[in-house]
């Protein structure tokens, strides 16, 4: 269905991980994930990360990082370089989209850190939440970004709070044009602030919204930011799930 691989995006673990970051790396790779996706690392946590993925096989197809402005610009450089990840992504928050001339502005934010992440030699990407697709000054934010940010910057779509926001991922992806490289795959109710579930378990349409990227998709990156469910029993099924609809990974 799709040529892409499957990782994890490590935020689903993030209480496994804050006591023992080392076990929860085998975890993972036991499952048989074939990537996994940091966030919220430090310079040291990132050369430990890279460290363990490189003895357990595991890719780092992307991590995420706050935008390299301003006082974090170092860090977040000097994090991105311990770790060595194959792609940057990054973002802004809710607040930052409450009118289009905010929204101009956060194209302008996006486009200065992509100029700073590929001069590392790395692309730069932007991860979305609900806000980017819901209706700002007779315009959803992400047409206004699709314009505005630079060709180069690629899109990781969480297709789960595509759909929360009230449109269809699998009909909306063709716009942007190829440029939704990574997607982050979720399941459950499609609605902000209930748990969510292992995919195949919820309201959202997996295999269509695969199908309708699989030409463009180089990682379906699992992402489960809280479940009432074992979270470890839930990554895994998810994992399994998409074996199933004939990912490689």
């Amino acid at each position: 269905m799709t040529k892409g691989r499957i990782a994890l995006q490590l935020f689903s673990l993030r209480d496994a991980i804050a006591q023992d970051m080392e076990g929860t790396l085998r975890r993972v790779a036991a499952m048989g994930y074939a990537g996994v996706e940091p966030f919220g690392l430090t310079p040291e946590t990132a050369v430990q990360t890279r460290r363990l993925c490189d003895e357990l096989g595991l890719a780092v197809p992307s991590v995420h990082v706050r935008l390299p402005e301003g006082a974090a610009r170092d860090v977040v450089l000097d994090t991105v370089a311990a770790l060595a990840p194959e792609r940057v992504v990054g973002g802004l928050g809710q607040a930052e989209f409450g009118a289009l001339d905010k929204v101009v502005r956060v194209c302008e934010r996006l486009n200065a850190a992509n100029a700073v992440v590929t001069a590392q030699g790395l692309p730069f990407g932007v991860h979305n939440h609900w806000w980017e697709f819901e209706v700002v000054d007779g315009v959803p934010p992400y047409r206004t970004m699709l314009e505005r940010l630079d060709p180069s910057v690629f899109f990781e779509l969480d297709v789960y709070w595509m759909q929360a926001a009230g449109v269809d991922p699998a009909t909306v992806m063709p716009e942007f044009a190829g440029r939704a490289r990574l997607l982050h795959v979720k399941d459950g109710p499609a609605e902000v602030g209930r748990p969510m579930v292992a995919l195949g378990e919820g309201v959202v349409d997996v295999p269509g919204i695969v199908r309708a990227n699989a030409a463009h998709t180089e990682w379906l990156i699992v992402e489960l930011d809280a479940c009432e469910t074992d979270m470890f029993e839930a990554v895994e099924k998810s994992l399994q799930y998409l074996q199933e609809l004939g990912s490689d990974h």
